[in-house]
Parts: structure tokens; sequence; C-alpha cells
């Protein structure tokens, strides 16, 4: 892939089952925090895979949008853009009621020292939106933060290992699914917890930030020694084949690749491929943030970007010096503090 563009077409494009899952669908589609990074791909790609289905159900695209030409560029692509701080209750009970909604509003990076706004975005607004779509199914995106680091010998975490949120950050993305899980029970409403870690996109994630360190020549922190990666158009293509599996009370899935990936393998990967030596410190803990996704797998199928493949598309990405969202995943924390 040579530009953004061409790369945004591929994560955009949907495949055979997600479309088969749309028509089984029925409602419109609002995403909210659609502004991250996954989201603007997610809601072109369902935009596409509804009109290959044959519906025409709308898709809603709901963010504070500071950047306007995401809002520009979704609109091209026929959905319907609410800019919104959810945070505002005049603002949240203005929005539509809708059938299905893809919860994606988190807040995580800069958040020690604004525990208060964390706290408010990731446990107390679950509540309060909970309220107004009481009348829909939800996706509502978690993340593997909220289990305690596992040893790596045990292939991680699964969805019936009990939560150890470590850190503020996780102990309030725990909140939120407990929150939705009070408010499923109290009205009926499916919910599915989607437990995501960690997302790859060629500007961003895990191996962007270990083939930059490679070929910039810094040095790459084995203390994390190893991770789950799956590529983000495969992600996004679950949360919304997701919406299909909500129950009450609600159903857990960890959302990942089947690998247990080694930092050290993939960075000599990396070194092989940009003719350049890794330079290592530390060395890799027996355990790590990892999460078994069988039932991910079972329920969806195998991802179709495999990990070499998005290996590949990564080297040739940083050879080219095409954009990166600056954007660390910070996955070397250990000590929940982000």
């Amino acid at each position: 892939m040579k530009s953004v563009e061409e790369l945004e077409q591929v994560l955009v494009a949907p495949s055979d089952e997600l479309i088969q899952d749309m028509a089984r669908l029925s409602g419109d589609v609002m995403i909210l925090g659609a502004g991250g990074k996954m989201g603007p791909t997610l809601a072109v790609l369902a935009r596409n895979a509804i009109t290959a289905a044959g519906k025409d159900f709308k898709v809603y695209a709901v963010s504070r949008f500071s950047d306007e030409s995401v809002r520009r560029k979704l609109e091209r692509h026929g959905i319907t853009v609410i800019s919104a701080d959810l945070l505002d209750e005049r603002q949240l009970a203005a929005l539509p009621e809708v059938e299905n909604v893809i919860y994606m509003v988190g807040y995580k990076f800069g958040s020690t020292g604004n525990e208060h706004l964390l706290w408010a975005m990731n446990t107390y607004l679950p509540g309060r939106v909970a309220e107004h779509f009481r009348n829909s199914r939800i996706v509502s995106f978690s993340t593997g933060n909220i289990y305690h680091l596992s040893p790596v010998a045990w292939g991680g975490a699964t969805e019936s290992t009990p939560p150890q949120p470590y850190g503020e950050y996780a102990q309030s993305c725990l909140g939120r699914e407990r929150i939705f899980d009070y408010f499923s029970r109290k009205y009926q409403m499916p919910v599915l917890h989607f437990r995501l870690n960690y997302a790859v996109d060629l500007r961003y994630g895990v191996l962007v930030d270990v083939a930059q360190s490679v070929f910039e020549g810094r040095p790459i922190d084995l203390s994390m020694g190893h991770v789950n990666v799956i590529w983000q158009g495969d992600a996004n293509e679950r949360a919304l084949r997701a919406l299909l599996h909500c129950s009450t009370p609600p159903k857990v899935v960890n959302v990942t690749g089947p690998e247990t990936v080694s930092i050290r393998w993939v960075a000599q990967v990396f070194g092989k491929n940009f003719g350049k030596e890794p330079i290592f410190i530390n060395e890799e803990s027996e355990t790590a943030l990892i999460s078994n996704a069988s039932l991910s797998q079972q329920l969806f199928g195998y991802p179709r970007v495999t990990l070499g493949q998005m290996i590949d598309w990564v080297t040739e990405w940083i050879q080219n010096g095409l954009p990166l969202l600056g954007k660390p995943t910070h996955f070397q924390e250990r000590q929940g503090r982000f």
C-alpha cells in the first residue's frame, strides 16, 4: 500500500461474511466515539457492508470531531455525522434512538493526573448512554487491560478469567462493563463487551511502535515481552458482526489475533527487513498482558489479515516514509499508568 487512501480502501472493504451478517441485521447503526483511530473506518465499513447487503439503514457517526476533515470524509460516504459532547446531557438527549449502537467512547492516554475525567468518561457516561439507548442493542468496546498480567505459558486470559484491573484506567474500564451489566439487566438490553487488544493500522499500533524503534535505532524495552495484535479491519468487522451476538446478561468476547507475539522476535524480523540490528533493553518477564481469543475465532473465524502480512505492510510503510499518527500504544506499560 502506497498511500493513506489505498490503506483506507482496504480497511473499509467488507468481507462476504460481514455482508451476510448485515443482511440479517435490522435497524440503523450508530457509532458513538467515531472520531478516534478506529471509528472513521468502522463507520465507512458499516456503510459499505449495509449497502452491499441491499439494506438502506442509516449509519450515524457521533463524536466531537475536532478534525473537520474527518467529518467531511464521512459525509462523502453517505454517513450521517453528528457533532456532540456526550458529557453534555442536552446533546446526549438530542441523539436519535436507533436499534444498534457501537460504543467506542473512552479515555486512556493522558489520564494520569486527570482521573476525575477518566472516571466520568469511562464509568459515569456509560450509565447515561444506557438510559438513553435502553431499547437498543449495544456493543461496548472494552479492553484486555481489565485482566491482570498472566503467565505467558498459559496462553492468555480467557473470558472466564476473573478481572483484576491494575491502575485507574483499567479499573474505570471494568467500571464501564459493570455499569452496562446493570442496565442490561434492568432494561433487558442486549449488550456485548468487546475486549480488544491491540488493533494495528499501518499508521499506529504495536507493530508500528516496534518497527519505528528498529528503523530509527532506538532501544526496545522487553519488560512486556509478549503481546497480541489484530488488523484494524478485522477488529472493525468483528465489532459490527458482534451486534448479532449481544445478549442479556451481556456476552463477553476477547478480540485479538490468535498468536502470542514475541516482541524480541518481531523486532528481529523488522531488523532483517530493514537491514538494521535491533537494540534491546531489559529482559522478558514471565507475565504479560495477553488474551486468549479462541471464542472470537469460533464466532467470527480467523482474521483475514495474518501477522506476517501485517509485518510486511508495516515494513514497506515505514521504509517509504508514509504518514504516521504519532500515537504510541505504550504497550510496555506494566504499572497501569497512562
